[in-house]
């Protein structure tokens, strides 16, 4: 009977922690954007690989750099987001809390979304546009007057 019990035990830690396990990679503390130009972006770990990746935020002109350090588990969005190294995008990022070792990746911020970012916000009212590609190529050379 002690062998029966030992077992019953065994098995309701286990799904006890399968269950744990669900519930902490599908909930979200928090989520939202950041906006910045992605710095770095490499597949690590020794035997889960996960995508690690750096973003540079500057508020504001003069302001530090700061940086937001996140992990992608989707290798879709790693493509994406490899397309923009060194451009200015947005990422969405869902927060996740309690997830027990690193094998689910080096931070808490979890990228499962990517945008290319063309306007860049200076200060409150001012804007800076970036040049289309389309616009920069002209089909007919400027005439001097």
């Amino acid at each position: 009977m002690t062998a029966k019990r030992i077992l019953i035990a065994l098995i309701a830690v286990i799904a006890l922690s399968v269950l744990y396990l669900m519930a902490a990679m599908n909930w979200s503390y928090s989520e939202g954007e950041r906006a910045g130009w992605i710095q770095k972006l490499s597949r690590k770990g020794w035997v889960c690989k996960t995508w690690e990746g750096e973003l540079a935020l500057v508020s504001q002109p003069g302001a530090p750099l700061e940086k937001f350090q996140f992990t992608i588990w989707d290798d879709a969005v790693a493509a994406d987001l490899n397309k923009f190294i060194g451009k200015r995008v947005s990422l969405h990022y869902e927060e996740k809390v309690g997830l027990p070792t690193s094998c689910f990746g080096d931070t808490r911020y979890y990228v499962t979304k990517v945008t290319a970012v063309d306007d860049i916000s200076l200060s409150p009212g001012v804007v800076v546009h970036a040049p289309a590609a389309s616009a920069s190529a002209s089909s007919e050379p400027a005439s001097a007057p």
